[in-house]
C-alpha cells in the first residue's frame, strides 16, 4: 500500500523560501512520474511542477524559475525548493505520485506567504 506524507509547509515572508519534502512508502519513485500541485479553497488544484518516468521537469509559468522539483532516490523523496516566494503562492501543496497503475497523493502541507 503506497503512502505519501509531505512536510516542510509553513509561514514565510514573501521573498523567502522553502523547501517541501514528501516521503513515499510502498512505491519506488524511480522509474515513475511525479509532481507537486498546489490548491486554494473553492479554487482546481493545480500543477505546480512534475517531473517524468524519464526524468524531464516541467512547471507552470507562475513559479517557472522560482521553484525546482527533484527527488533522491536512495532515501525514496521527492522535494520541491521553493525560493523567491510570494503571497499568491499561499496554498496547501500536494505530492502526486504516478505508478504504474495508480496515482498517490499526499496529505498536503500548507505554504503561507505574506507580503
Amino acid at each position: 500500500q503506497a503512502q505519501l506524507r509531505e512536510s516542510g509547509g509553513g509561514l514565510v515572508q514573501a521573498g523567502g523560501s522553502l523547501r517541501l519534502s514528501c516521503a513515499a512508502s510502498g512505491v519506488v519513485l524511480s522509474g515513475n512520474a511525479m509532481g507537486w500541485y498546489r490548491q486554494t479553497p473553492g479554487n482546481q488544484r493545480e500543477m505546480v511542477a512534475t517531473m517524468t518516468r524519464s526524468g524531464t521537469t516541467n512547471y507552470a509559468d507562475t513559479v517557472e524559475g522560482r521553484f525546482t522539483i527533484s527527488r533522491d532516490d536512495a532515501k525514496n523523496m521527492v522535494y520541491l525548493q521553493m525560493n523567491n516566494l510570494k503571497a499568491e503562492d499561499t496554498a496547501v501543496y500536494y505530492c502526486n505520485v504516478v505508478g504504474r497503475y495508480s496515482a498517490y497523493w499526499g496529505q498536503g502541507t500548507q505554504v503561507t506567504v505574506s507580503s
